[in-house]
C-alpha cells in the first residue's frame, strides 16, 4: 500500500510539474534589496522644514515568496509578501540628563510586511529560455517603528495599514522545465503612519540615567528606494 501511494505521488508530481509555456503555478524564493527608506520623525509638525526632515536608512535586504499563476496565452497573476526589518543608529532623540539637554544616539527602524497583488504581461520577444515580463498592481502595507537605546522598551500603539501602486520588470532563466532564475526590478512607495510611546520615562543609557522627554511620538516611514530582487522559481 505505501508503495503505490508513493508510486502516485511520484507521477503526480512528474505530470504536475509543468514548463514556463504552459498554463501552470510558479513559486519563487526571492532574496530582495532595497536602496533606501525614509523615516520622518515629525510628521505632524507645523514647521515645514522639520515636517519633512528624514532620517535615511540605506541598503536593505530581506527575504520574499512570490506565486505567479498563468492564466491563459501571455497574461500572469501574481502574488508577493515580503518580510522587512532594519535599524540603523541616529542621533534621533533628546533627553534630559542632570538638568541639561542631550541629543542621544538610538536605534531606529522599522518592520513592514508588503502583500502586493499583480498582473504580468509576458513579452513577445520571449525566447524558450528567456522570459521577459512586465507587470503591475497594488498592495497593502503592514508595518511597525522600531526604536532601542539603552534599557528602554518601546511600544507601537497606533498604526495604520497603507495601500499603494507598484510596477516592475523582470526576466525568467529557465535552467530546466520546472527551476528557473528570477531577477526583477521593481518600483513602489509604500508609506504608513505609527503612533509610539515609551513604557517608561527614565532610562539607563551608556551608564547614566536620562529621562525621555515625550511620552509617545508619531513617525511616518516611507520606503521610497528601487527594489531589486534574485530569485529561484519553482514551476508546477
Amino acid at each position: 500500500m505505501i508503495r503505490k501511494c508513493l508510486l502516485f505521488c511520484f507521477l503526480f508530481l512528474k505530470i504536475s510539474f509543468a514548463q514556463f509555456n504552459e498554463t501552470g503555478l510558479g513559486i519563487a524564493i526571492n532574496s530582495v534589496y532595497t536602496t533606501s527608506a525614509s523615516i520622518f520623525l515629525s510628521p505632524n509638525s507645523s514647521d515645514p522644514e522639520i515636517r519633512n526632515r528624514a532620517f535615511i536608512i540605506e541598503h536593505i535586504f530581506n527575504p520574499a515568496i512570490d506565486i505567479r499563476y498563468k492564466l491563459s496565452g501571455d497574461l500572469i497573476i501574481g502574488l508577493n509578501a515580503d518580510f522587512m526589518k532594519t535599524t540603523a543608529p541616529g542621533r534621533n532623540l533628546t533627553v534630559l540628563s542632570e538638568g541639561n539637554t542631550l541629543t542621544i544616539e538610538v536605534e531606529d527602524g522599522f518592520f513592514m510586511i508588503p502583500v502586493e497583488f499583480s498582473l504580468y504581461y509576458l513579452i513577445p520577444f520571449s525566447t524558450e529560455s528567456f522570459k521577459f515580463l512586465m507587470g503591475g498592481g497594488c498592495g497593502i502595507y503592514f508595518g511597525e517603528h522600531i526604536r532601542k537605546f539603552g534599557n528602554a522598551e518601546v511600544k507601537n500603539i497606533e498604526k495604520k495599514f497603507a495601500y499603494g501602486i507598484h510596477v516592475s520588470v523582470s526576466m525568467d532563466y529557465l535552467i530546466k522545465d520546472n527551476i528557473s532564475l528570477r531577477t526583477e526590478l521593481k518600483f513602489r512607495d509604500p508609506q504608513f503612519s505609527v503612533k509610539s510611546a515609551y513604557t517608561k520615562k527614565d532610562v539607563k543609557y551608556n551608564g547614566q540615567n536620562v529621562k525621555v522627554v515625550q511620552d509617545s511620538f508619531d513617525s511616518k516611514i516611507n520606503v521610497d528606494g528601487s527594489t531589486f530582487i534574485l530569485g529561484i522559481v519553482f514551476h508546477l
